[in-house]
């Protein structure tokens, strides 16, 4: 099978050759990871780990936004996000700060730049499209269509939070402004690229380890129709939609499932009502999975022969049935030891393939 026929099997509840296999790495394991493979670049690394998504993004091409530079500081040319270098001891993050949106009433929301739709290289990522007809190409993101986390990085969390829970008219015009750009970039994605896209990604994070983030009626009332939008306008190509969703997020799954999204992404088996014989048993007739592979389980803490024990076990579960697509919960983090992370690719070859 190509890339693209397995997940789509896959995301459909048929019964494809193999599971598919996604790939999601911080910088300095994806650069061990090129030493052991010896592989030339990101292609032959992505062929070496049989990982069956790509992704597809326009680059943008407008004028500057006039984001002024800063002094040890990232400031995202683009979006306007800014992150400082934070080290830990297996590296470090440009982790988000400062947040210039924090305490900015409606006027200073609505003149703060964003992208124009129409400032972006369609015509390039047809070209990609085309080399890569055979993959799952995947257009999106974790932060598309993603209210609270991609506020937050603007405004702060707390504040972001506040605005929801009190109707702040700046915070949800931030909101607006900002999906509402990113919606016109897939909408152009799609009429560009349709022939060639298999999912669009979207994401919100909504669960904490052990619960709900958010009430039920918040979601309802201000997340969920910037989603269903989204969900609206892929459905309306033809194409699949994978939601990104940290935590204890099996609470919102119900909602997913009525506004038309195939697949979970994320899926961390440590959290409440997470794990993978509850979510696959409850919603596996419904829902297509992709993820399960802890990035804070054996992946990081524990041996080789661990993680083959926690793939096989989670593919055991998992596959039946198709509707599971393997890869880690997150960006697999630079405490992972490099055996690791080749052990859990390697399990896809001795696990993953169906009778």
């Amino acid at each position: 099978m190509t890339s693209r026929e397995r997940v789509l099997k896959a995301f459909h509840h048929e019964i494809p050759d193999r599971v598919p296999v996604d790939f999601s790495y911080n910088q300095d394991i994806y650069n061990r990871l090129i030493k052991h493979y010896k592989a030339k670049d990101h292609e032959e690394l992505l062929k070496a780990l049989q990982v069956d998504f790509r992704f597809l993004w326009p680059r943008y091409t407008g004028k500057p936004l006039h984001f002024a530079k800063r002094p040890d500081r990232n400031v995202d040319p683009i979006w306007g996000f800014t992150t400082r270098w934070i080290e830990n001891d297996s590296g470090g993050y440009w982790d988000y700060c400062d947040f210039p949106l924090e305490f900015a009433e409606v006027e200073e929301i609505e003149a703060f730049p964003v992208p124009n739709p129409d400032d972006f290289d369609y015509d390039t990522a047809l070209e990609y499209a085309k080399a890569n007809k055979d993959m799952a190409l995947a257009i999106g993101g974790d932060g598309n269509a993603c209210v609270i986390n991609s506020n937050g990085f603007l405004r702060g969390m707390e504040q972001t939070l506040i605005d929801l829970a009190t109707d702040d008219e700046a915070g949800l015009l931030l909101a607006k402004r900002r999906t509402d750009a990113e919606f016109g970039i897939m909408e152009r994605l799609l009429d560009k690229c349709g022939d060639y896209i298999t999912v669009m990604r979207m994401g919100e994070d909504l669960g904490t380890q052990r619960g709900q983030f958010i009430s039920d009626e918040l979601y309802i009332k201000h997340i969920m129709p910037i989603h269903k939008k989204f969900v609206d306008l892929a459905k309306s190509y033809g194409k699949d939609v994978m939601m990104h969703c940290c935590g204890s997020s099996s609470w919102a799954f119900k909602y997913f499932i009525d506004m038309g999204i195939t697949v979970i992404d994320t899926l961390q088996p440590e959290a409440a009502n997470m794990e993978p014989a509850y979510i696959k048993k409850t919603y596996g007739d419904k829902l297509a999975f992709h993820g399960c592979i802890s990035t804070a389980g054996p992946l990081a803490y524990g041996t080789a022969d661990d993680v083959e024990k926690n793939v096989k076990e989670t593919l055991e579960i998992m596959m039946p049935g198709g509707g599971y697509c393997l890869s880690p919960t997150h960006q697999i983090q630079d405490n992972s030891p490099t055996e690791n992370v080749v052990r859990m690719y390697e399990c896809v070859n001795k696990y993953g393939y169906y009778k």
